[in-house]
């Protein structure tokens, strides 16, 4: 059997036989992809309003990111770190490009879970302290310390008890933040928008007390940014806010789908950080960063961050301006947006997916609308389209 034959019905038996039913799957089967569409096995178009989970910023077969890549992938695919690298080299000057000030020192993973893992044990390393404050609400990834950083009791009973001491305070309450960061506090984690939460962005006030308390009391703050990161009209969501952390961290979209991690440390931060302390056999390795090179470049020379901020604006008024007695609020930033329902989200998704529109939950009442940058206005017309007929 090659992989021309497999139909829908094919591949979705092969799946539920061979994989863990760890996932909700949907019935189709999505086979390739072109620009702003995705297409399914049996050759049906839809438009992508979710880019796997935000990371497709620019797409599907971008030529300019695929020719990138096979060049690559022609030279040197595979590279440990404790090796130069050319284009590892070169992914490092473009994030000096666009990193909060301070923020020069690197640590490149494969994943946005275990970028915020590297987060954490920085933290710990740089004050000698153990306990972390996260908000409710706050999704932060998979594994056993990101896991004890996310709120969610759905992703962390199974697992309990975990071992990294971890306060949870409720979102956006400068108050409580406060209370709860002391003298024994290695770091406060936070989202500068909370995406699996339902798309809430954290005030600026909220942001800038987080730094404050945080500087005070000989704690660090760490941006997780790994959904917020280049999709909200600039590199990275905190800087509203004038905001700079200790340390960021940062995966989906770097890469446009390709795995990577990121985590960005100060000076001070990443001095701590002693030999052998941390590494990663795949992380950083040359076909990853000249994949998150040829994203950057194609963000910056594209001018996508406007086009984000713009189109984004735009989706929220209309969608907002429909009126519909479904839609509770529109919030979101650039091209992450959350509609909020007053009924569970799941039959719009279905609506959606049978007008060829995939889109994605954020909790069991928010519509979640992660698109790739490259959206243009037929984009935009389509999607209000069938968000109109499905929220009648």
């Amino acid at each position: 059997m090659t992989i021309a034959t497999l139909d829908t019905a094919t591949i979705g038996q092969i799946e539920r036989d061979g994989q863990l039913p760890l996932y909700a799957k949907r019935d189709i089967a999505l086979v390739r992809g072109e620009g702003a569409y995705l297409f399914d096995a049996d050759g049906r178009r839809y438009l992508d309003a979710m880019s796997n989970y935000g990371v497709a910023v620019l797409g599907h077969a971008d030529p300019d990111y695929v020719a990138a890549l096979a060049d690559q992938l022609a030279t040197l695919t595979t590279g440990h770190q404790s090796f130069g690298n050319d284009a590892r080299a070169a992914l490092l000057l473009a994030l000096r490009e666009i990193a909060p000030p301070g923020l020069a020192r690197a640590f490149l993973s494969n994943s946005g879970a275990e970028a915020v893992e590297a987060a954490l044990k920085f933290a710990r390393l740089a004050t000698g302290r153990a306990k972390v404050v996260a908000l409710r609400r706050a999704y932060h990834g998979r594994t056993l310390g990101a896991l004890a950083a996310t709120a969610d009791p759905k992703y962390r009973a199974p697992f309990e008890p975990l071992g990294l001491a971890v306060t949870h305070v409720p979102f956006d309450d400068a108050d409580a933040l406060t209370a709860a960061v002391d003298g024994e506090t290695a770091a406060v984690i936070l989202e500068p928008i909370q995406g699996e939460a339902g798309v809430h962005p954290a005030s600026d006030a909220f942001l800038r007390s987080a730094r404050e308390v945080t500087s005070a009391r000989g704690a660090l703050l760490i941006a997780d940014e790994i959904q917020t990161g280049f999709r909200t009209g600039a590199p990275f969501a905190i800087g509203r806010a004038g905001v700079t952390p200790d340390i960021l961290c940062t995966a989906k979209a770097l890469a446009n789908g390709f795995p990577i991690g990121l985590t960005l440390t100060s000076e001070a931060v990443g001095g701590s950080v002693p030999p052998g302390a941390h590494g990663s056999t795949f992380g950083g390795n040359p076909l990853a960063c000249r994949a998150a090179l040829a994203t950057l470049t194609a963000l910056r020379e594209r001018d996508l961050y406007a086009r984000a901020a713009a189109l984004g604006a735009e989706i929220v008024e209309r969608v907002s301006a429909l009126g519909r007695p479904k839609v509770r609020q529109v919030r979101g930033r650039g091209l992450m947006i959350g509609i909020e329902l007053k009924e569970r989200v799941t039959p719009t998704l279905r609506g959606l997916q049978e007008r060829g529109v995939l889109a994605l939950p954020a909790g069991n009442l928010t519509l979640r609308l992660l698109p790739p940058l490259i959206w243009e206005q037929a984009q935009v017309d389509e999607l209000l389209a069938a968000l109109g007929d499905v929220l009648s």
